[in-house]
């Protein structure tokens, strides 16, 4: 179905460098991207921001601190000084004025924080279905909430668990719904009630190596086509799970099923419950 978002974020590599600007402008200084698909604005910007770079839990405010300079001239972490100055309570009219960033997109920002604020009120022995599921649905990770409800990344995972709050892997619409979608692009969301598609199982899971970045590029993917080749030459059915739509293992043709996710714990452990694989390649 067509009801999802998509969201891209570049990668900057510029902390590998000595004295190098980090304004952006309309040089190209970016040295990947990654896609994010979800349905909802918050869920897809979330996993974007996770999947660009792995130590970050997603629209944290307490990564950079507020800088109303930075805010007005583009760097590669602003959206993390609007996170702050969000939590710092700026008004949306305010970072309009500073930064011109469309107020739709400033709301579901607002959205974001005004929800983690709500988590940080609760602790980890009192947070309810309703809390958990929603702070799901707006793309925070388990790791981001265990922060919040100071707690841990497999304590919020088991309660999930007891809660039943699980994702639904969902088919990308490539024919706008004027037929069935038979496409084996998947993506995981908790915006959803059903899977779109059966887990016959008997597949086996390959991992790509996510976004571009300096030391590691197109021909670490291109061990990861060779293990899916192979795979598939022994008769087997493969699984990808990437975020890189850059990459020759993210064609629609290398894989029986592609997962557009983030590579992390968290993620992969859910789609390996779903699928229940024979095994997973590290390529």
């Amino acid at each position: 179905s067509l009801d999802y978002c998509v969201v891209k974020i570049p990668r900057w590599d510029l902390a590998k460098f000595n004295r190098v600007s980090t304004k952006i402008g309309s040089s190209m200084k970016s040295v990947g991207e990654v896609m994010s698909i979800g349905r909802s604005f918050e869920e897809a910007f979330q996993k974007a921001l996770r999947m660009v770079d792995e130590n970050v839990n997603g629209f944290d405010p307490n990564i950079k601190k507020v800088s109303e300079n930075e805010l007005r001239e583009p760097t590669d972490k602003r959206m993390f000084v609007l996170a702050a100055a969000l939590q710092d309570g700026y008004t949306i009219e305010k970072l309009y004025d500073l930064t011109k960033i469309d107020c739709w997109f400033l709301q579901k920002f607002k959205n974001i924080i005004d929800y983690y604020k709500i988590l940080q009120s609760v602790d980890s022995g009192s947070i309810t279905t309703e809390i958990l599921k929603k702070a799901k649905q707006i793309g925070f990770s388990d790791k981001q909430i265990a922060a919040a409800i100071k707690s841990t990344e497999l304590a919020v995972r088991k309660l999930r668990g007891e809660f039943k709050i699980i994702p639904f892997v969902k088919q990308i619409d490539t024919v706008a719904a004027e037929w069935p979608a038979s496409t084996n692009y998947l993506y995981l969301t908790y915006n959803g009630i059903s899977h779109d598609l059966s887990f016959p199982g008997d597949f086996t899971i390959v991992l790509g190596s996510g976004v571009y970045r300096i030391g590691s590029s197109v021909e670490f993917d291109w061990c990861a086509v060779g293990c899916l080749r192979e795979l598939r030459n022994q008769g087997m059915k493969t699984i990808m799970i990437n975020c890189n739509p850059e990459t020759v293992s993210t064609d629609y043709d290398m894989s029986d099923r592609l997962y557009f996710e983030e590579i992390s714990f968290e993620v992969v452990m859910d789609i390996y419950e779903l699928e229940k694989p024979n095994g997973v390649v590290l390529s």
